[in-house]
């Protein structure tokens, strides 16, 4: 593409670009192209994607990208120098010409990166707009060793994250051994999220022009939400030294898009900040599949009662009722299937096929994944402590592993 735009010695360029942008950077120039190629490749992936999705869920066709909307990345040197602590220089098109113009950084903004950055590798700044104001954004790389501890001798955190509750986490081990159980409630939080969504419901229902000023409030206080629950799980992971943390695969394609407390639920969210923060700890982040997880009990009981359906419950969906008349917490139970299930998946990943074709014989709740409940995990086991038994009884040491 700088072939095509850009002259170089004998080159004659097919577009004469050179003359219209007297003196553009050259880096600038590369910066620009390199953003419009990832552009126009975004927009084919996406409209592939789209073609190749279910009538039905696919929504709307993805639309062209704009031109004129991307703001490249300032090259040191080339068009971005530092000339102090709290200033810098960059060139912009000023005067009818390019040329180099101080700016000032905010100090606020310069002690924070000194302080916290200070380790990082610095990347190439991107001036941006917003609103009738341009900034400066940077953005700082870092590189972190994640952990490569054995399966056996693993420590995960598994979550359940609620709609009615923020989350649940359970601390297990492979054997099945429950070490914690810790669960966050904002309460505050979530009554004033109702009270914005009501007030926006009644400023519909009179037709008010005002609504998107009030769900930027609303917004504001489901990201406050998003942001405490995330460091409430890795508080708890980095309390108990987790090596993963286990999420549910969460998959709303189907749903129904009107549903107030889905549209608002940041699941997805919360498991990116999470992922952020947990490499940068050396931790893992895994994900498995979320069927049946509150379904089933976690001690192989069957399917459990919730809502109408139980007598004892009261119609609430927070706890559940158990087959033996039980009433156990609903997210709880789910979080011990959701650390049973991968711990069932990455053990039988080490295991030979004819060793799991046997243990699939012989434990009862593992033919389907989707029915593995800690009961499974525990059976699994057991049925692996009887096998090493038998084959080397003097040489399997399995309080090691």
């Amino acid at each position: 593409m700088e072939t095509l735009v850009h002259a170089a010695g004998s080159r004659v360029p097919v577009y004469d670009f050179d003359t219209q942008f007297y003196k553009f950077p050259s880096y600038l120039l590369r910066s620009s192209i390199t953003e419009a190629i990832g552009k126009v490749s975004s927009y084919q992936s996406n409209h592939k994607n789209w073609e190749n999705a279910d009538p039905k869920d696919r929504g709307w066709e993805p639309g062209h990208p704009r031109a004129g909307m991307i703001f490249p990345c300032l090259y040191r040197g080339n068009c971005f120098v530092r000339t102090g602590e709290y200033t810098a220089k960059i060139k912009a098109f000023i005067h009818h010409t390019w040329d180099w113009i101080t700016v000032p950084l905010r100090k606020s903004d310069a002690d924070y990166i000194s302080r916290h950055c200070a380790d990082r590798k610095e990347c190439a700044p991107v001036l941006q707009k917003r609103g009738k104001r341009w900034s400066l954004n940077f953005c700082y790389k870092e590189e972190s060793e994640l952990h490569n501890e054995d399966i056996y001798n693993q420590r995960i955190v598994a979550v359940d994250l609620g709609i009615n509750s923020s989350c649940t986490c359970s601390v297990m081990c492979p054997d099945g051994t429950v070490l914690g159980r810790h669960f966050l409630h904002l309460s505050r939080e979530y009554d004033c999220l109702r009270h914005k969504t009501d007030h926006i419901r009644r400023a519909q229902h009179r037709g008010s022009r005002k609504i998107r000023r009030l769900w930027r409030y609303a917004d504001g206080v489901n990201d406050d939400i998003a942001e405490k629950t995330a460091q409430f799980i890795i508080d708890t992971a980095v309390l108990y030294q987790a090596h993963t943390i286990v999420f549910e695969h969460l998959d709303f394609r189907g749903r129904k898009k009107n549903n107030i407390r889905l549209h608002l639920w940041k699941s997805q969210t919360i498991q990116d900040i999470v992922a952020n923060k947990a490499h940068r700890l050396g931790m893992r982040i895994s994900r498995i599949c979320a069927w049946n997880t509150s379904r089933f009990a976690y001690y192989d009981s069957g399917e459990v009662l919730r809502g109408r359906k139980s007598g004892k419950t009261n119609g609430s969906y927070s706890v559940c009722e158990f087959s033996n008349g039980r009433v156990y917490n609903c997210d709880l139970n789910a979080s011990y299937n959701i650390g049973a299930r991968y711990f069932v998946r990455e053990i039988l990943k080490t295991l030979p096929v004819t060793e799991e074709q046997r243990i699939r014989a012989n434990v009862s709740g593992y033919a389907k994944r989707i029915t593995c409940t800690l009961a499974t995990l525990i059976s699994l086991n057991s049925e692996l402590w009887a096998s090493a038994s038998e084959s080397s009884p003097n040489s399997m040491n399995w309080d090691k592993k």
